[in-house]
């Protein structure tokens, strides 16, 4: 049972590949590919935009808060003008805060910065090879569509193609049937003429078609007999050769 299944198995994958083989046009896969990687590129170039984009929030963000710790900082200037030593000291330790935040935020821009740039140089890189790939697919579609028709040609030429196969067997079913209605007719005459099969659409009986016969077979003795004495092969006795007749 085992080995059946795997028969069955094997018979069914080779059958199910075949049909994909007959289904699949390379036309449409190969244009299917081409239009798989230029989503590929499109996906990479939102990638740049979105890391652009939040790399410009960063730069928003370290600018806004590069003017707070110049705020704090004048701030604390004018507490200590004014005596207030504690206004001044809570300034700047806002400020050593927000110093610290913006070490964070540069960090994280110069890391976005990095993988910008690497999005950019694989956009470059998948940009050509899509390009590349998009003038080899032409080339290719145009050598199946050449060797297709070229197949077509030979095949409607040599008469090997499934249209001109069917083509082939109507001739020979036509053929086939037309000796076999010959080869009836001339039956059904022999028939006929034997008089083994009457012939309803003659006006004669039996006797008349009979008394024909005669007839023709009285004509044909008679232009035999008339034969035979033209070449001397009358129907006289034969005369002895180099002697006479015996007294």
């Amino acid at each position: 049972m085992p080995g059946l299944m795997s028969r069955l198995s094997l018979i069914f994958k080779a059958k199910f590949s075949k049909a994909l083989d007959r289904a699949e046009n390379p036309n449409e896969t190969l244009d299917y590919s081409y239009e798989a990687q230029l989503r590929q590129l499109q996906n990479v170039k939102r990638g740049i935009a979105d890391v652009t984009t939040a790399k410009k929030r960063l730069e928003l963000q370290y600018t806004s808060m590069q003017q707070q710790v110049e705020k704090l900082d004048g701030q604390a200037r004018d507490a200590l003008k004014a005596n207030r030593e504690d206004l001044a000291r809570e300034a700047l330790t806002r400020k050593a805060a927000v110093e610290g935040q913006l070490e964070g935020i540069m960090q994280q821009g110069q890391q976005l910065e990095a993988q910008q740039q690497k999005l950019i140089d694989g956009e470059k890189t998948l940009q050509a090879k899509v390009e590349a790939f998009r003038s080899q697919k032409e080339v290719i579609k145009a050598q199946y569509s050449a060797a297709e028709a070229q197949v077509r040609i030979t095949e409607a030429a040599s008469g090997i193609g499934e249209e001109m196969a069917d083509v082939g067997l109507a001739i020979q079913r036509a053929k086939d049937k037309t000796d076999q209605m010959q080869a009836r007719a001339n039956a059904i005459e022999e028939l006929t003429a034997t008089g083994a099969l009457e012939d309803y659409t003659s006006s004669g009986d039996d006797i008349d078609r009979q008394l024909a016969q005669i007839s023709q077979t009285s004509q044909v003795d008679d232009e035999l007999a008339k034969m035979k004495a033209q070449i001397g092969q009358g129907s006289g006795a034969p005369k002895e050769l180099g002697g006479e007749e015996a007294t």
